[in-house]
């Protein structure tokens, strides 16, 4: 598996090649590129909680989901809290505006309902796609470290197993930018929580610097986690770019602060 960089009608965004291939969804990991906000959320912001332009908020919806061709009036979002909570989506949650407040706290949706466009944001965090395509099932998870010490990205793939029947050996799973462990640098307490809550393995992601901090690789730890589930690890593929190293491309939650926009992982089962 691998991932294609792609730009339509001036949008620039991730797409994963083994879902290409497979068929039967639109998807798509966007970028900072290609939308109409200004300012510090310049250009394609997708945060619905940003200060920004609410119009200009909406238009970027519409740019986006047009150049991936997913359905704008069918999105399913979430309100995320960085836990591990995964909600089952229906028609039911689909607001009348997609710019409306959600009412639920969650930081994973599956579906087994096609024309659903589900939606998570990242803006170093990891956002993870799971596709069955045998079952034809999906799952979409924000997976920060809070997150993957939760293990939500594993929990993603059992609902999968466990609502619709799949067979984790057949589901692809797509983790998208994120932060890197070129620039997560966090004190011992990241590491200690992850061991306590995933066991002594997950140390071997890492690794003590000499300032005494250490630098933890969250997308290999998704990886590691979704082997251990039972997804065959040809399956599962990492876009390596990290959000903060590249502003060109990303906001990033570490690099710019609050004063920055949101990207967005979507996914949908088509009709």
């Amino acid at each position: 598996m691998s991932f294609t960089k792609q730009t339509k009608h001036g949008v620039v965004f991730h797409t994963a090649d083994a879902f290409t291939a497979a068929g039967g969804v639109a998807h798509g990991f966007a970028t900072r590129l290609g939308g109409v906000s200004t300012g510090p959320y310049a250009e394609l912001n997708l945060g619905i909680t940003r200060p920004d332009e609410r119009e200009a908020v909406r238009e970027n919806y519409h740019r986006f989901c047009a150049a991936i061709g997913a359905d704008a009036a069918c999105l399913v979002m979430t309100h995320q809290v960085h836990e591990a909570a995964i909600r089952e989506a229906t028609k039911a949650d689909v607001l009348p505006d997609l710019l409306d407040p959600i009412d639920y706290r969650v930081d994973g949706l599956v579906t087994n309902q096609p024309g659903l466009c589900l939606t998570i944001y990242y803006a170093d965090c990891l956002p993870v796609l799971l596709y069955d395509p045998q079952k034809r099932a999906i799952a979409a998870v924000h997976s920060g470290w809070r997150g993957t010490s939760l293990g939500i990205a594993p929990k993603a793939a059992k609902k999968l197993s466990d609502l619709y029947d799949s067979d984790p050996e057949e589901i692809l799973a797509a983790i998208g930018p994120g932060i890197g462990p070129c620039c997560f640098e966090t004190h011992e307490d990241v590491p200690a929580a992850m061991a306590e809550r995933l066991g002594e393995e997950v140390l071997a992601f890492c690794q003590r610097l000499e300032n005494d901090k250490f630098a933890v690789d969250l997308k290999e730890i998704v990886r590691w986690q979704l082997i251990r589930a039972g997804l065959r690890g040809e399956n599962i593929d990492t876009l390596s770019l990290c959000t903060a190293c590249h502003p060109e491309l990303y906001w990033s939650h570490r690099k710019m602060g609050d004063q920055r926009g949101n990207q967005a992982a979507m996914l949908q089962l088509l009709p």
